[in-house]
């Protein structure tokens, strides 16, 4: 079979294609007919090399590419029971996608319903899961709740503005230009505003308390500036640092800015068995099909292109969500 694998890490140029032996599932996994793969930032990092200590994304090169995708069953390892061959499937934060055939844990995949396209699914299910852990775990949002969400023109800020939405929340939003915003506003966004001044903008709109939430996924830049929009007692959720990382964090200065709670999540936790897997994505393909969530699929590619989508995300040429065409 085809796979697009590295041996180790750099640039776009250590992605290789390669004729590789179909993988055979072991007791508690599943083989995947691939159809669509999703492309994400994860899949860039990993090829960089930025997981090669992580304990808990445990993915080393050598390896092949791909933690998100869709498609149908093709067999099933001893004592495997939820799924059968012919099944339509997602998952999301287990590598091999970038391929013909992903041997898959039964535990994170999801079935798929008939009226949604797999190439759907394999663009909604890992930004669609982190949102929504997000939203309905961390934060709580619920009916008169605040939030501010940075970075709201991205993939995981767009769901993250319409789910907040669905909840019932004032959702308040930050872009790098005026176009970013707009995307925001066309998203249902209360307030979309510029990162500079955003606390002060944000405290004045909130009668000078501040928001209930603060979802920051920009980091070093933003971070402390997010601490000062948020209320007594409220949470900041740093979810990203594509800023870079805070280093000089002292424990007082959350006090010092109204005991504030401070989390660094990631979503393998928060896909800790497989009900709660099934139940996010079943939330998600939901919303996706009566049309309250919208994840629009900006580019296709193939496993003779894979390094051009690359490419231009890790420059940041593109923005949206893109797939790998099997």
């Amino acid at each position: 079979m085809r796979a697009i694998t590295i041996d180790g890490y750099g640039g776009p140029e250590v992605l290789q294609r390669r004729d590789v032996p179909v993988p055979v599932p072991a007791a508690g996994e599943v083989l995947v007919k691939v159809a669509f793969a999703g492309i994400n930032f994860m899949d860039v990092h990993t090829r960089q090399g930025k997981y090669r200590d992580s304990q808990t994304y445990l993915v080393r090169a050598p390896c092949t590419l791909g933690m998100e995708g869709a498609g149908v069953v093709e067999s099933v390892g001893p004592g495997t029971s939820r799924f059968a061959q012919g099944d339509r499937v997602a998952w999301c934060i287990s590598w091999g996608a970038y391929a013909d055939y992903a041997v898959v844990p039964e535990r994170l995949l999801a079935k798929v319903p008939d009226a949604l396209g797999l190439d759907q699914a394999a663009a909604s299910l890992f930004q669609g899961s982190t949102a929504h852990y997000l939203v309905n775990d961390v934060a709580r949002l619920d009916r008169g709740s605040t939030c501010l969400i940075h970075a709201a023109s991205g993939i995981i800020g767009q769901i993250l503005v319409q789910m907040a939405k669905r909840r019932g929340a004032t959702v308040f939003t930050t872009g790098s230009s005026e176009a970013k915003c707009d995307v925001a506003r066309s998203l249902g966004a209360d307030h979309a505003m510029l990162y500079e001044g955003f606390a002060d903008r944000v405290r004045a709109a909130t009668g000078g308390r501040g928001v209930d939430v603060v979802f920051d996924s920009v980091g070093k830049a933003t971070l402390r500036e997010s601490f000062r929009a948020t209320r007594t007692r409220g949470i900041v959720v740093n979810y990203g640092n594509v800023s870079g990382s805070v280093k000089d964090l002292d424990p007082y200065e959350l006090g010092e800015a109204g005991s504030l709670f401070l989390t660094r999540p990631r979503l393998n936790d928060h896909l800790a068995d497989a009900a709660t897997v099934q139940r996010r994505a079943d939330d998600i393909f939901a919303a996706l099909l009566d049309g309250t969530l919208k994840i629009p699929i900006v580019a296709r590619y193939t496993l003779d292109n894979v390094d051009q989508a690359h490419e231009r995300i890790e420059g940041r040429e593109q923005v949206g969500k893109a797939v790998v065409e099997i």
